[in-house]
């Protein structure tokens, strides 16, 4: 089974976890670490993947991602209108 992407990017929201990780001042192990907590399993290469828009993210893990980051799936998903005008 093929990963679908768009224009090349297998999600848009690697931008958005890296901000607020970077502002609750977690390194991509830490934030594996504690989504790990929640019964989700990431390594922190996987963090680095899907910041790096390489690596698909499920639903599961962007709940688990917002919970741990204190956000909601709003601003998880905010400034990603760009995606789509490429």
């Amino acid at each position: 089974m093929r990963t679908k992407n768009l224009n090349g990017y297998f999600n848009i929201v690697g931008d958005n976890i890296k901000k607020y990780r970077e502002l609750k001042g977690l390194s991509q192990r830490q934030l594996a670490d504690k989504v790990a907590l929640l019964g989700v399993t990431l390594y922190n290469s996987d963090i680095s993947r899907i910041e790096n828009h390489t690596l698909f993210i499920r639903d599961f893990e962007q709940k688990a991602i917002c919970d741990v980051l204190g956000i909601t799936p709003q601003q998880l998903f905010e400034n990603t209108n760009k995606y789509f005008n490429q």
